[in-house]
C-alpha cells in the first residue's frame, strides 16, 4: 500500500485546504504557516463573518463572500475556521484537505487565554476588523466570551470531528487528517509538508 502524502491536493498541484478544531487550537497560526510555506493565500472565516462591533453577517451574506474569496483564488488556498451550518455546502466541493486540529486541551487553552488578553490591550490583531476583545466580554458574558466558548465546546467539536473523520478520514478514501499530541504529530506533519512541496 503506498504511503498517504501530508497533503493530497487536486492531483494538479493544486491544494484547497480547510483547517478545523476549537477555539484556540491553533488553526490561524497554522494556516498562516501552511500559507506561506504553499505559496497561496490564508483565508480567515472569522474575518469574513463578523462584520465591526461584533455583527454577524447573514447566512446569505457570509455565504456569498466565502464564495468570492474561494473562487478568486483557484491557484490554492487555505482557509481556517469551522461555521459548517452556516456556510452550507460552500466550500467543502472546493478543499482537497481537511486538518483537525485536536491537541489536548491543557495545551490549547492557557494560549487561548494569553492570546485573547494580548488582543485587550491591543498587542495582538483581533480575529476581524473592528472586532475589539472587553474584559467584559471575556469574563462576564457567558453570550460572548471566547474562553466560555473554548470550555464549552471542547467536547463538542471532539465529538463532531470524531464522527466527521470516521466517515471522510484518509485512512477510509477521504480527504481529513486529524493532529492531536502535544506538538511533535504537528512539527512532523509539517516537515512532511516542506519536504513535499520541495520534491514538487
Amino acid at each position: 500500500m503506498s504511503q498517504i502524502p501530508p497533503l493530497l491536493g487536486d492531483g494538479h498541484g493544486r491544494y484547497r485546504v480547510h483547517i478545523v478544531g476549537n477555539s484556540g487550537a491553533g488553526k490561524s497560526t497554522l494556516g498562516v504557516e501552511l500559507a506561506s510555506i504553499l505559496d497561496v493565500p490564508y483565508i480567515s472565516l472569522d474575518s469574513l463573518f463578523w462584520k465591526p462591533n461584533w455583527t454577524p453577517s447573514t447566512p446569505e451574506e457570509f455565504q456569498a463572500k466565502v464564495l468570492k474569496r474561494l473562487t478568486e483564488e483557484e491557484a490554492g488556498w487555505v482557509v481556517d475556521g469551522n461555521y459548517g451550518t452556516r456556510l452550507g455546502d460552500v466550500g467543502t466541493g472546493r478543499r482537497t484537505d481537511v486538518v483537525w486540529l485536536d491537541p489536548p486541551f491543557l495545551l490549547y487553552f492557557p494560549r487561548l487565554i494569553v492570546r485573547t488578553l494580548q488582543r485587550l490591550i491591543g498587542l495582538k490583531d483581533n480575529c476581524a476588523p473592528g472586532c475589539g476583545e472587553t474584559l467584559k466580554n471575556i469574563f462576564l458574558s457567558k453570550e460572548n466570551s471566547i474562553l466560555y466558548w473554548a470550555i464549552t465546546h471542547h467536547t463538542i467539536v471532539r465529538r463532531r470531528e470524531s464522527e466527521n473523520l470516521q466517515r471522510w478520514g484518509v485512512h477510509t478514501g477521504g480527504n481529513m487528517r486529524r493532529i492531536g499530541g502535544w506538538g511533535a504529530e504537528l512539527k512532523a506533519w509539517k516537515q512532511a509538508v516542506v519536504a513535499m512541496v520541495k520534491g514538487m
